[in-house]
C-alpha cells in the first residue's frame, strides 16, 4: 500500500507543477502520471477489498469505472506518452 501512497503523491506533485506552469508538455505529463496512478490505485483497491469492492454498495467500483472511463474519454496514456516522446526528441534535435 505504500507504493500506492507514493504514486498518488507523485501524481499530485506533477499535476501541481502543470498547473503552476501550464504547457502542452506539462499537461500531457500530468495526464499520464495522474491517469496511471488513478488506474493503479483503483485496481489495487478492488484487490484489497475483495468481492465487496465490486458491489453497488461500495464506492470503490465507481472509482474503478471512472478511472477506466477517463482513459476512454481523454485517450489512453500511451497516446500522451507518444506525444511527449516526439516533443522531447524534436526539441533535442534542434
Amino acid at each position: 500500500m505504500a507504493d500506492l501512497h507514493v504514486a498518488v503523491h507523485a501524481a499530485r506533485a506533477v499535476v501541481n507543477d502543470a498547473v503552476a506552469e501550464p504547457t502542452p508538455t506539462s499537461a500531457a505529463l500530468a495526464r499520464v502520471t495522474a491517469s496511471e496512478a488513478f488506474s493503479t490505485v483503483a485496481a489495487e483497491a478492488i484487490q484489497l477489498h475483495g468481492g465487496i469492492a465490486i458491489t453497488w454498495e461500495s464506492d470503490i467500483q465507481l472509482y474503478f469505472k471512472r478511472a477506466h472511463g477517463s482513459s476512454q474519454l481523454l485517450g489512453p496514456p500511451r497516446e500522451h506518452l507518444r506525444r511527449l516522446e516526439s516533443e522531447v526528441f524534436s526539441s533535442h534535435a534542434r
